[in-house]
């Protein structure tokens, strides 16, 4: 930073970084390796399937740990297996209990809460559509609850023509914007569909865009961090961008360039659900290491 910049302010968004499904996630894969240690000093393998979260380096640091990322249950020969907070088809889970292995299941229970409203609407005879992004490893699950016929929409543009019948119901993977989910149901409205909707956004994404938004635009400059393959925290970054053209998406503070704060008074920093603590305050000391002020974190930052 330069001489002029030490009295930058720094403030935190009041809702950043992981969420409960990413903390529990993490929590898991903690007692899986601690249960892959027996008396003996035996050490049997442990695979996330997938990787836990979008994240690299907590992936690099879980591997660094003897964790393993799996892309197959086919890969895995032994040990236990964890279940990615995204969550899986139910199938692999059997194959993998059919395969001998121990099953850790930490797929994001509001994640798991999508799961039964999409059988729910199937059962009850609906076309499900999934508000989401195609192929993402969310989505790929919720479809499996949703039956083969149901459809997946990252936008109103990609509904059919025609649908299969006019009885819908709609689900959204857990991550996406609110504005994209009513979007879509107001596509299907003005076709004369009147859709059973179930808002499975969870709260916390919820929240974190809502007082991204806020931060953004009273903020000279915003960082976004967390993985770049990371959908929640991408969306931040498009959320925040339109009202502070100065937005940053970042995934470490080797990335931080001192010009992108050349006459910023103030700087907004939030974080993506799958973005642990520790991450953020890196990105916070690299800010300060040549100012005089410590972060201001805005009131009621704590989670609900």
């Amino acid at each position: 930073m330069k001489e002029n910049e030490e009295h930058m302010k720094v403030v935190r968004s009041r809702h950043a970084g992981a969420c409960y499904g990413v903390e529990r996630a993490l929590s898991l894969v903690d007692e899986a390796a601690a249960n892959a240690r027996s008396e003996q000093g035996d050490t049997e393998p442990v695979h996330t399937l997938g990787p836990l979260i979008h994240n690299p380096q907590v992936v690099s640091e879980l591997k660094e740990q003897g964790v393993e990322v799996a892309a197959t249950v086919d890969e895995v020969k032994s040990g236990i297996l964890v279940i990615r907070s995204h969550g899986v088809v139910p199938s692999l889970i059997e194959d993998a209990q059919d395969k001998g292995l121990r099953v850790f299941d930490a797929t994001c229970p509001h994640v798991s809460k999508t799961h039964a409203a999409a059988r729910e609407l199937r059962e009850s005879g609906h076309l499900v559509v999934i508000v989401g992004e195609p192929g993402h490893p969310e989505v790929e699950g919720i479809q499996a609850y949703a039956g083969d016929d149901a459809l997946v929409a990252q936008s109103a543009d990609d509904l059919p023509a025609e649908l299969a019948r006019d009885k819908v119901g709609v689900v959204a993977q857990t991550t996406q914007a609110k504005e994209t989910l009513d979007a879509v149901v107001a596509a299907l409205r003005e076709r004369g569909i009147e859709p059973l909707v179930r808002n499975t956004i969870c709260f916390a994404t919820k929240q974190r865009q809502e007082t991204a938004r806020e931060l953004a635009e009273q903020a000279d400059v915003m960082l976004v961090v967390g993985g770049r393959n990371s959908g929640n925290t991408t969306r931040l970054a498009e959320i925040c961008a339109p009202v502070c053209p100065r937005t940053y998406h970042v995934e470490s503070p080797d990335e931080l360039d001192p010009t992108w704060f050349e006459g910023a008074e103030t700087v907004g920093i939030t974080a993506g659900a799958s973005t642990p603590e520790n991450q953020i305050i890196a990105v916070e000391k690299a800010l300060l290491a040549h100012g005089k002020q410590r972060p201001i974190l805005e009131a009621g930052d704590e989670d609900a």
